[in-house]
């Protein structure tokens, strides 16, 4: 399995990753407190960061651990409030270009019930220097 790159904002959303198989990666998040709107779920443009670290894990594996993703877009459909705790998210590459690639993901809660699903074109680029896996 190929880790991901260790970065402030995984570690904020508190991401652990599960699983790496070809093109598709699963990971675990947790989603704080702090991250609640007014309505008590989470806010919706954090939930952006979960899809995005997924959707670039899965990339990081099709790639061998050898590229990370820049969102030329990135596409969020909300199925249902997404809680605060537990999460687990699921990503997929759907074509692997040499310079952009096609990847979704979707979010779920503890129970496996979907709350978002996510589509993005990314540009690929090379892990920067100093960055640091684990």
């Amino acid at each position: 399995m190929t880790d991901n790159i260790s970065s402030p904002s995984s570690r904020l959303m508190q991401s652990r990753p599960i699983s790496s198989e070809g093109d598709i990666s699963t990971m675990e998040f947790i989603a704080p407190e702090s991250f609640k709107s007014p309505r008590g779920f989470v806010q919706g443009g954090l939930i952006g960061g979960f899809m995005d670290e997924v959707m670039g894990s899965a990339v990081m594996a099709a790639s061998g651990g050898k590229l990370l993703t820049l969102n030329l877009d990135m596409n969020m459909s909300y199925i249902k409030p997404v809680p605060v705790g537990k999460l687990i998210g699921k990503g997929r590459v759907l074509k692997l270009g040499r310079s952009v690639a096609f990847i979704e993901g979707e979010l779920f809660d503890e129970d496996g019930n979907l709350l978002v699903k996510s589509t993005s074109t990314a540009m690929l680029t090379e892990i920067p220097q100093g960055a640091s896996n684990g």
